[in-house]
This record gives C-alpha cells, sequence and structure tokens, in this order.
C-alpha cells in the first residue's frame, strides 16, 4: 500500500514538471532557479522524449501494477513486488544519470527532480520489502 502511495505522490510530481515543459504552467515554484534551468536544458529531453513524460508514464504504471497487485488473488504472490522492484530499479538508475547531469553538465539542482528521485528510491525500498515478506509465497 506504501508503494501505491509513493507511486500517487510520483505522479503529482512528474505531472506538475510536464504541464510545465508543455507550457500549461507559467513558472515552477522552486525557491533556488535551479528549477527552470534544468527543466529548459537541452538534457531536459532523453531520446527525444521529455524526461517529465518519462517520469508521469512510469509512475502511472507503476501505480496501476501496484493496485493490480493488491488484488487478492494476486496479494500473496512474490513475483508482483518484484516487478515492482524491477520497475523502481530501473527508475532509480535513471534518476542517478538525471542527478549527474544537474550536478556535473548543468550545474543546477531541480528540488522538484531530487523529490522525484527521493520518491522513486522510496518506491524501491518499500518494493523490495514488500518482496522480502511474501519471500514465503508461492510465486
Amino acid at each position: 500500500m506504501a508503494t501505491a502511495l509513493l507511486s500517487l505522490v510520483g505522479v503529482f510530481v512528474a505531472l506538475y514538471l510536464y504541464l510545465y515543459k508543455i507550457g500549461k504552467i507559467g513558472t515552477l515554484v522552486c525557491g533556488t532557479g535551479g528549477c527552470e534551468t534544468v527543466q529548459l536544458s537541452r538534457y531536459s529531453r532523453f531520446l527525444g522524449v521529455e524526461v517529465a513524460l518519462i517520469g508521469l508514464i512510469g509512475y502511472v504504471g507503476i501505480l496501476a501494477f501496484t493496485l493490480w497487485s493488491l488484488r487478492p488473488d494476486v496479494a500473496r504472490a512474490r513475483w508482483p513486488a518484484s516487478m515492482t522492484a524491477l520497475l523502481a530499479g530501473a527508475g532509480v538508475l535513471f534518476s542517478l544519470y538525471l542527478t549527474g547531469l544537474e550536478l556535473f553538465v548543468i550545474h543546477a539542482i531541480c528540488r522538484w527532480c531530487v523529490g522525484s528521485a527521493v520518491i522513486i528510491t522510496a518506491i524501491f525500498i518499500t518494493a523490495l520489502l514488500d518482496r522480502r515478506a511474501a519471500g514465503g509465497a508461492v510465486a
């Protein structure tokens, strides 16, 4: 359940950043100006896709999968938590890559991006804990 809640928070963060990126929000509430610097940099796109949209799709996917895995006929299986951990692990690696760009290339920190990195890391941890708790369950 914690994974679903964290995913929902991640959806809102990524949606906020994406709405800014497509011009539906005038300015980002950041406090440092680093958010706009990062969001307007050439690194705000990955393989031609907005990074915020990638995050939004990722969080929605994890949320949907997590909610589906709460069904009683699926809840005791270990593989849903394993899949969530795999997806979140990929998100953690992508966040590390993006944070490296912020620190060493862009030279600006986006607080929203850091928040998203914390959220995906927490999802990864909760998924690992869920997987461990389901350790005795049938796959």
